[in-house]
């Protein structure tokens, strides 16, 4: 662990500040903080307490966790406000439930008519324990973005309004997907809870990823 890695990255999680910006904010030198950056010296109490303040974290967040440790796969964090689309959902509980749900989506999509689908994915929470400690099973939820001017016959289309967005993007994601997908949503909530950024589920998609090669990870935000 390293508190210079850990403060070079919330810089860069807070807009890209600079050495300077952060120097002015807690009246010290841009060289002091440069060596904080290298690990050459640490901030006294007074003022690593103003630096868990600017950057909302903890002391153990900045001196503890390994913060930095984000992975090369992942570009564009970003904050967007995605348009609203309508959608078709369906959900599946079982031991491998993502291929099926996407696979039932999929077939949605084929069977009217469009033959390039936009699918989206979210984990569905509402398991019991004994599901998921005793039997090994977990939820998913797959959706088909309908295309505009399309209407699905004999589905349930449910809309979603347009909302501001927390975004990553990976590339290969599932190379290692256990690590590099949750590793992007941990990305995420430090990004959200840097810029001072709440999660947001007013009549939402809570969070959800885009299915293919590369994947973009969502979390709703306010």
């Amino acid at each position: 662990m390293s508190f210079g890695n850990n403060l070079q990255y919330l810089r860069q999680l807070s807009g890209n500040m600079t050495q300077e910006d952060l120097a002015e904010k807690l009246n010290v030198s841009r060289q002091t903080i440069s060596k904080w950056e290298m690990d050459t010296a640490n901030p006294e109490m007074d003022k690593a307490l103003e630096l868990c303040k600017i950057f909302n974290c903890s002391l153990d967040n900045l001196f503890r966790d390994e913060m930095d440790k984000r992975n090369d796969a992942y570009s564009n964090l970003r904050i967007e406000t995605v348009p609203g689309f309508k959608y078709v959902e369906y959900t599946v509980v079982s031991k491998e439930p993502e291929s099926h749900a996407i696979g039932k989506v999929n077939g949605y999509a084929k069977a009217n008519g469009d033959k390039s689908p936009k699918v989206i994915g979210w984990d569905f929470p509402n398991l019991s324990q004994e599901q998921i400690n005793v039997f090994n099973m977990h939820g998913y939820t797959a959706a088909w973005v309908v295309p505009e001017g399309l209407t699905p016959e004999g589905l349930t289309v449910k809309e979603q309004p347009a909302h501001k967005y927390a975004a990553i993007h990976i590339e290969h994601p599932f190379d290692n997907p256990f690590v590099t997908i949750p590793g992007a949503y941990k990305t995420l909530n430090d990004f959200m809870r840097t810029n001072g950024l709440t999660y947001s589920e007013d009549g939402v998609i809570p969070c959800y990823e885009t299915d293919g090669e590369s994947m973009d990870v969502y979390i709703a935000c306010k």
